[in-house]
């Protein structure tokens, strides 16, 4: 007898798609929280993005017999990159919306029936996602804000996991495939709320995402290439930074005073006393998204465990 078979409302044209590349037993994580749900998707896709690991590829096959309330269908593919595997979940979901989950992170129970909520309010919401709850290295909460194009210009404002319109997804030709080096979230949603003037992306201002923080993670070695990418990302979508450049200009000022008030407060409070400044440690408790804050606070707090 299945644990869920309590479960009575599914979330009518919504498939909940996972992406995995190696990462052995947390997919089952992943997948338990799907099936854990207070509503639950019409159907969870697993894309498999050419898992080379035997422990990875073993707990796969046995996923792809289990059998739950809902529809499980585990779709291996030659590895072509988080991107290309999105893009297939998405095409083979079939549905008017669809849940992206990458296959380390974990939902609240209320994930889908909060966001699905919010999303049916208005066509001009193209996705929408949630507040995060960092765990691993790091333990933190991070407040992403969503917004419309001006607010995504200067910095990325919505996590990877989130639910969209298919609709949106195909008008605006799904991830770029070429983007293996980070940032591909960033650009697809950008190229989201330029489908219309109206798009905007939601935020639901709740912890509902449990994001796992490891040292090697692509969100902390994309920080290397930063300026590349960020240069690629403006050359791409030209037209919306030149219509917006004043905003994307005073947003990028408006961070860096924050960023240099926060060195200031920490290097005085260091002189007098060798303790962290408030400043700093509600940074670590809650750091900036999108703008390269959480990825310092992961590599600090990834040095803090190492000493």
């Amino acid at each position: 007898m299945s644990i869920y078979e309590d479960k009575k409302q599914c979330a009518s044209q919504l498939s909940a798609i996972i992406t995995s590349f190696n990462q052995g037993a947390m997919i089952q994580e992943a997948l338990a929280s799907l099936l854990s749900q207070s509503v639950l998707p019409d159907k969870i896709i697993i894309v498999d993005d050419g898992s080379t690991d035997k422990n990875s590829i073993d707990i796969l096959n046995r996923l792809n017999s289990i059998k739950e309330q809902v529809p499980i269908i585990v779709h291996r593919q030659i590895n072509a990159g988080v991107s290309a595997a999105r893009n297939t979940g998405i095409r083979l979901a079939n549905t008017t919306f669809a849940l992206i989950l990458d296959g380390d992170d974990k939902l609240e129970t209320t994930f889908i029936e909060k966001t699905l909520l919010k999303i049916k309010k208005s066509a001009d919401i193209v996705a929408v996602s949630s507040w995060m709850k960092t765990f691993g290295v790091l333990e933190s909460i991070v407040r992403p804000t969503g917004g419309n194009i001006k607010n995504f210009l200067s910095h990325n404002c919505c996590p990877a996991t989130h639910i969209a319109r298919c609709e949106a997804w195909r008008k605006c030709g799904g991830y770029n495939e070429s983007m293996r080096a980070g940032f591909e979230d960033w650009d697809y949603f950008l190229r989201l709320l330029e489908i219309s003037p109206k798009a905007h992306i939601e935020i639901i201002k709740e912890a509902l995402i449990d994001y796992r923080t490891v040292p090697a993670s692509s969100n902390i070695r994309s920080m290397d290439k930063r300026l590349d990418l960020m240069k690629y990302l403006m050359e791409k979508h030209a037209k919306s930074y030149a219509e917006h450049m004043i905003d994307v200009m005073l947003d990028l000022e408006a961070n860096s005073i924050s960023r240099l008030y926060a060195w200031e407060s920490e290097i005085k409070r260091q002189i007098f006393n060798p303790r962290l400044s408030d400043v700093s440690k509600n940074f670590m408790k809650s750091p900036s998204y999108g703008d390269g804050g959480m990825a310092a606070a992961v590599r600090i707090a990834s040095q803090k465990q190492a000493k």
